[in-house]
């Protein structure tokens, strides 16, 4: 069997922040700060910068990577963006412009998306790829996220959103590499919800007009909340819990394996019923408390808030957990150390 594991990782998070405080604000009085601490669970979450487009952002967290672990450009075969359709220029690949920003020249780089579960995805396509190529050793997934920037305040069916921020995130993947083997993946989707959310003006359905422009850049919204509602209710935690027993179950290991959950946020209850679920403490995960959500960034933010407070050991089971709307659900499992 072929290992892969994970060899380096890197972040960027922008300096600019918007408070629970000025969130409170912008609903117009229906949503008070501590509501927003407490319902929605954040304090503050990060904004993008006036340099912080999607693929800008990217390539920050490309080179503190690269620079991080002081690996080089030159051994990178594929780079997987997993940044969002939302960035500089439309109809641009951003995977091609990370790959030449950070010089891994001799890469190929493809876009892989699947909304908030798009890095543990692209994890397991990285795995699978160098797997089944013999000529693919090393795969960087790659990305930049600041969907917050569709969100409008006021409008309430909008509240599950509030907490949507601005990052970015790269991991290197290579073949035996000695240590963080990635040991198993599963993913599933739920296509009965592929259309309730989304952004409803800028597409060929109903394209950006001078009559439409200010309401088009906040147009992220529920476009079937009832249906969602009821069906994510149904579904969600059911299948959050199946992708972690079959990604468990493919690494020959069981729930009571886990050391440490990398989750993306989510409201704190939901947060606790999770964990309760799992049987685990507080203590083996980070609630992303002062950053809110960065769609796909979250479980590479918690990784590195793990390691840092000491959380993540050598031979610690970590399982990255994510959700994305369309709908889709995906967990994986890596041992943590030296193989």
């Amino acid at each position: 069997m072929t290992n892969v594991g994970i060899v380096a990782y890197g972040l960027y998070i922008p300096e600019t922040f918007i408070t629970a405080a000025q969130v409170a604000a912008a609903t117009n009085g229906q949503w008070t700060e501590a509501a927003v601490k407490e319902k929605l669970g954040f304090d503050r979450k990060p904004i993008p910068g006036p340099d912080d487009g999607t693929q800008a952002m990217g390539v920050k967290a490309g080179l503190d990577c690269l620079r991080r672990f002081d690996y080089d450009p030159a051994k990178i075969d594929v780079v997987l963006c997993i940044g969002e359709e939302w960035k500089e220029y439309p109809l641009t690949t951003s995977g091609i412009y990370i790959q030449e920003q950070l010089g891994a020249r001799g890469a190929w780089a493809i876009d892989v998306q699947q909304r908030c579960c798009s890095l543990v995805a692209a994890m397991k396509i990285a795995r699978d790829l160098i797997v089944a190529d013999e000529e693919v050793d090393s795969v960087m997934v790659v990305g930049g996220y600041r969907n917050g920037d569709f969100v409008d305040y006021a409008n309430p069916r909008m509240s599950m959103m509030f907490n949507l921020g601005a990052g970015a995130c790269a991991l290197i993947l290579e073949r035996e590499p000695g240590r963080n083997l990635l040991l198993g993946t599963q993913l599933l989707s739920d296509g009965s919800l592929a259309r309730d959310v989304g952004c409803r003006i800028g597409g060929t359905a109903e394209p950006i007009t001078r009559e439409n422009v200010d309401r088009a850049y906040r147009s992220l919204d529920l476009m079937d909340p009832e249906h969602m509602k009821s069906r994510l209710n149904e579904v969600s935690m059911p299948n959050w819990l199946e992708c972690i027993d079959r990604a468990l179950a493919k690494a020959q290991l069981g729930r009571q394996d886990l050391g440490y959950l990398a989750v993306l946020h989510f409201k704190p209850s939901m947060h606790q019923a999770l964990l309760a679920e799992l049987g685990l403490r507080q203590d083996q995960t980070i609630y992303l408390r002062d950053s809110g959500h960065l769609g796909q960034i979250d479980q590479v933010l918690s990784l590195h808030l793990g390691l840092r407070a000491g959380k993540i050991a050598d031979g610690t089971v970590v399982c990255m957990l994510a959700a994305g709307i369309g709908y889709a659900w995906a967990a994986n499992v890596v041992r943590w150390g030296p193989a």
